[in-house]
């Protein structure tokens, strides 16, 4: 056993000074009231949370990241599963179906919102061409979170439809060939049979989705900046607009320990999740 810990305190310590020490210095500095361009710096405790949870600016990022996370990761999962059931039906092309599923997953989250700021472009981006349209997708507020979404569930459903492509592999034919002797209909063979097996899998793909869901960044920051009108700013927008824009560090450190924190409660909801079903199995 101690042979074991002395082989395992080295990676253990190394995470400890790369998470746990920067984590506490944020939540210190979160009680501080820190400008440096103005030079203050002084301790004011829960201040700055008091002044959140009055704050109608950010229960409008809540509201926004709570339905950013709930509909994007959704259409991933609906989208994802019926992908992967296609390319379980594929039989020709479907190396190159995997390759572009790949791509579009693979690429910088800065480089796909670039791409889709000029398919959402009023004039001349290929969304309004290919339909005919003249919308302003990213100016207009009830249609930029919408296209936020949408630009999200392309980049990130590969991920879901990968990971449920990979499952559906390993379940043996004779599976299905007992169902269909049983008389059982193709959806309901999908219900009975193919969403029970592919459950354990959707659980943890919906939780690591939801857990970036909530901490997204980039494609907001990038095509709308949380405009317009702040119907696209997010937690983690308007921590980084009170951090790096305006230079309130204790107050942007506080959004970011409401971010982390909110995090982690739903890692621990979904993990409470996992283990009821690991012991009623």
């Amino acid at each position: 056993m101690r042979t074991a810990l002395g082989f395992v305190a080295p990676a253990v310590l190394t995470l400890a000074a790369l998470t746990a020490g920067p984590a506490l210095w944020v939540v210190w500095l979160s009680l501080r009231q820190r400008v440096p361009v103005f030079g203050i710096d002084r301790f004011v405790g829960l201040e700055h949370y008091a002044f959140l949870a009055a704050d109608a600016r950010f229960w409008g990022a809540v509201r926004v990241t709570m339905l950013f996370t709930v509909l994007s990761v959704g259409l991933e999962l609906l989208l994802g599963v019926a992908v992967a059931l296609a390319l379980r039906g594929q039989r020709v092309g479907r190396r190159s179906a995997l390759a572009l599923l790949l791509l579009a997953w693979a690429l910088p989250g800065v480089v796909t919102a670039r791409l889709f700021e000029w398919l959402y472009h009023p004039a001349a981006g290929l969304v309004n061409v290919a339909l005919d349209l003249g919308l302003n997708w990213l100016g207009d507020p009830t249609l930029a979170l919408p296209a936020l979404i949408l630009a999200d569930v392309w980049r990130t459903m590969p991920f879901v439809a990968l990971f449920c492509y990979a499952r559906l592999l390993t379940i043996p034919p004779a599976v299905y060939e007992a169902a269909a002797v049983d008389g059982a209909a193709l959806l309901a063979t999908f219900r009975f049979v193919t969403l029970p097996l592919l459950a354990p899998v959707l659980l943890v793909t919906l939780l690591f989705r939801t857990l970036d869901a909530l901490r997204a960044f980039d494609l907001m920051f990038v095509l709308t900046g949380g405009g317009p009108a702040g119907t696209t700013e997010t937690l983690t927008v308007y921590a980084y607009r009170s951090l790096f824009q305006t230079l309130r560090l204790g107050f942007g450190a506080a959004i970011g320990v409401v971010v982390f924190a909110l995090v982690m409660l739903v890692a621990a909801a979904y993990l409470n999740v996992l283990r009821r079903r690991e012991r009623a199995a």
